[in-house]
C-alpha cells in the first residue's frame, strides 16, 4: 500500500500552495482535484489583487501556474473527486471512485462556493454580468450601474464597496429590513448613490451572451418591475464544501471547519486551509497563506510521529 506523507483534497490556491511548501520540504505529496487547478478563482476573468502580477492575471492561468510550481518540487496531481474520508488514526484515507489514497496527514482545501439564486440563465451569465465577488470584479463597473442581492453583512459590505466605484447601486432584499449589523446599515443610508429595495426578489435574469436586465418581484404584493443594471452581484451567503466531513470534524454554525491560524482541526493530523475554514476574509491571497501554514504545521505533526 502506497502511503503519501500528505494528501491534499482540493486544488485551489490553498491546496496548491500547501503542495508547494510540502513538496519543497521533501514530503511526498498528492493533490486530489476533481476538475481543474485553481478552484473557484478560475471563474474570475482578471485577478488584479494578487501580488507579483502588476498587470493582473486571469484565474485559470494563475491556477495552472500554482500547479506547475508545486509539481516542480515533486507534488503529484490526482484528478479525482473525494467521496469519503477516514481521518482518524495515524494512516488516513481518501476514497475517490474505485480508488483509495492513503496519507499520514491530510489537508482539506475544498473551498466554499457562493450560494446561487437558482435562476435560469444565472450560470450561463456568470462572469458575463453576474458575479459573486464584488472585490474581485467590481472594478469592471466603474462609473456604471450595478445591483446587489442580499441583506446580510456581506451584501452590505459589497454594496458599500461598489458605491465607491459605480455610478449607482441598488441593493435588493427580500425582507422588510436588512439583517446587516447597525454599523453597516448606518453607512449604507449615508450613501447618496445606494438605493435599497425591500420586500423584493429577482424573478428573472435576462440576457444571452451578457446581462441585459432583471425582473424584480415584490414579496408583498407580487408586483414586478424591470431594472437594467450593467452588473449583478449575488451576495446571499456561501456554502462550504464540507459535506464529506460532517460528523467527523468540528464545524461552526455555518458549516465551516473550525480551525485557527494554525489550520489545525479537531483531529490530529488533519488541517483545513482556505475558504473551507472559519475566517474573516476569503481571498486568493488568504487562501495561499493558509496553504503555507497548513503545510508547515502538517510537517511539524509528521515530525512528532517520529518513526511510527
Amino acid at each position: 500500500m502506497d502511503i503519501y506523507d500528505i494528501i491534499i483534497v482540493g486544488g485551489g490556491p490553498a491546496g496548491y500552495t500547501a503542495a508547494l511548501y510540502a513538496a519543497r520540504a521533501g514530503l511526498s505529496t498528492a493533490v486530489l482535484e476533481k476538475s481543474s487547478p485553481g478552484g473557484q478563482m478560475t471563474l474570475t476573468g482578471d485577478i488584479d489583487n494578487y501580488p507579483g502580477f502588476d498587470e493582473g492575471i486571469d484565474g485559470f492561468t494563475l491556477g495552472m501556474r500554482m500547479q506547475k510550481g508545486a509539481e516542480r518540487f515533486g507534488a503529484v496531481t490526482l484528478y479525482a473527486e473525494a467521496e469519503s474520508l477516514s481521518l482518524e488514526g495515524k494512516i488516513k484515507s481518501v476514497r475517490a471512485g474505485n480508488s483509495e489514497y492513503h496519507g499520514r496527514a491530510v489537508i482539506l482545501a475544498m473551498g466554499a462556493y457562493p450560494r446561487r439564486l437558482g435562476l435560469s440563465n444565472e450560470e450561463a451569465l456568470t462572469g458575463r454580468g453576474v458575479h459573486y465577488c464584488a472585490h474581485c470584479d467590481g472594478r469592471f463597473y466603474k462609473g456604471r450601474e450595478v445591483a446587489v442581492v442580499g441583506g446580510g453583512n456581506s451584501a452590505a459590505e459589497d454594496a458599500l464597496y461598489l458605491s465607491g466605484l459605480a455610478k449607482s447601486v441598488v441593493l435588493i432584499h427580500r425582507r422588510d429590513s436588512l439583517r446587516a449589523e447597525k454599523i453597516y446599515r448606518t453607512r449604507l443610508f449615508e450613501k447618496d448613490n445606494i438605493t435599497v429595495l425591500y420586500n423584493s426578489e429577482i424573478a428573472i435574469i435576462e440576457g444571452e451572451d451578457s446581462l441585459k436586465g432583471i425582473t424584480v418581484k415584490s414579496t408583498s404584493d407580487s408586483s414586478v418591475r424591470r431594472l437594467y443594471p450593467d452588473g449583478l452581484f449575488v451576495s446571499v451567503g456561501r456554502e462550504p464544501a464540507t459535506g464529506i466531513v460532517k460528523g467527523a470534524l468540528a464545524l461552526d454554525r455555518g458549516g465551516y471547519i473550525i480551525a485557527d491560524e494554525s489550520t489545525g482541526t479537531s483531529l490530529p493530523g488533519v488541517f483545513a486551509a482556505g475558504d473551507i475554514r472559519t475566517k474573516s476574509l476569503r481571498q486568493v491571497i488568504t487562501a495561499a497563506s493558509d496553504g503555507a501554514s497548513a503545510a508547515y504545521h502538517a510537517q511539524r505533526y509528521l515530525e512528532s510521529l517520529g518513526g511510527e
